[in-house]
């Protein structure tokens, strides 16, 4: 199990994990005591600079990396165009998949400032040998990475630029509701209009003239690091959006599993 010497991050604003709690709950048949095993994740916390790699294409893997706070993307290696072949929001665990392979395949980068915890694979190894709902919610999101990556393919294979802009718009968005952000469909902005280009293989100017396509119809504001979502409905309409292949339960998110773990992690001696 974990030594007493592991360092156990806490916060005075609550429990460190929350997002990471919401997200395994919205995936998987977890209970509050299942999300209490996260109070004993040890970690080291960084802060990353917007444009930092975390990992590189070749790394091997020993430990995951857990984002707390902003975007990071994976990026094609061999590309000079900077291709962005996935983001990942708060709550996500970006490299999961090292746990059963070690190696980087990628880079990893920053899409802004961020914070992020790294977390040693024995962890989440103990984390599935001691709650086999948890260890089946892991899977669950590795899966979820997984659908979500061959929607992307689709994305940029089946649909016009309009559409890619606009169905990838409403997978963040729905995402981070599930982790209880993007509130009122207001968000912090993943990307920039070159990182949007990056990310639906189109160039800076199409992207540009496609978000005021999208302005123009009203489904959308994008003022400086803020976007709305202006008209969901239309928006969904408009990508044929159906966000089954993300995995997502529907929940109480009044009751949010994290809310009922915080109190506790608050009273582990530090």
């Amino acid at each position: 199990m974990w030594a007493a010497g592991d360092r156990v991050l806490q916060m005075q604003t609550g429990f460190a994990f929350s997002k990471l709690a919401d997200h395994l709950a919205c995936l998987g048949d977890v209970t509050a005591d299942d999300l209490d095993l996260l109070a004993q994740m040890p970690s080291t916390i960084t802060h990353v600079s917007s444009r930092q790699a975390i990992l590189r294409h070749g790394d091997d893997g020993y430990q995951c990396c857990l984002l707390l706070q902003g975007y990071l993307s994976w990026q094609d290696a061999e590309g000079t165009d900077g291709q962005i072949t996935s983001i990942s929001i708060p709550g996500d665990i970006c490299d999961l998949q090292t746990l059963y392979q070690p190696h980087i395949n990628g880079n990893l980068i920053a899409l802004g400032p961020a914070v992020v915890a790294q977390v040693p694979h024995r962890f989440f190894r103990e984390l599935s040998a001691r709650s086999p709902r948890m260890s089946r919610a892991l899977l669950l999101m590795l899966l979820a990475d997984h659908a979500i990556q061959r929607n992307w393919t689709i994305n940029l294979g089946s649909r016009d630029a309009l559409t890619r802009v606009a169905h990838l718009l409403c997978e963040i968005t729905t995402r981070l509701q599930n982790v209880g952000l993007a509130k009122d469909f207001i968000l912090s902005s993943p990307f920039t209009q070159s990182d949007l280009a990056a990310a639906c293989s189109i160039s800076p100017v199409h992207a540009n003239r496609t978000i005021q396509e999208l302005r123009r119809s009203n489904l959308l504001q994008w003022h400086g690091k803020t976007l709305v979502i202006s008209n969901w409905p239309g928006l969904v309409r408009l990508a044929r959006f159906d966000p089954a292949y993300l995995g997502i339960r529907a929940r109480d998110r009044d009751a949010s599993p994290a809310q009922r773990v915080s109190t506790k992690v608050a009273a582990l001696p530090a």
